[in-house]
């Protein structure tokens, strides 16, 4: 398992569950300033976990705007 941490030495994303930074990003906005922010279904219309969960893995585009809105949020 070591080792992995020397695979993307730059992503700052490596080893970090989706489950993980969704719940951060849920746990700073709520879903409604989810939605304010990345305008995608899965967060304005009955928004869940597990379905937003669903659609992240599916639409890689969605994935990437949830990963950018972290990083800004953790990392600024």
């Amino acid at each position: 398992m070591e080792n992995d941490k020397h695979t993307q030495p730059n992503n700052p994303l490596h080893g970090i569950k989706l489950a993980d930074i969704l719940d951060s990003l849920h746990d700073h906005y709520g879903w409604e300033g989810l939605a304010e922010r990345i305008n995608i279904n899965c967060f304005k219309s009955n928004p869940t976990k597990k379905s937003s969960l669903k659609f992240l893995r599916k639409e890689l585009w969605a994935r990437e705007k949830v990963e950018r809105l972290y990083l800004k949020t953790n990392f600024e």
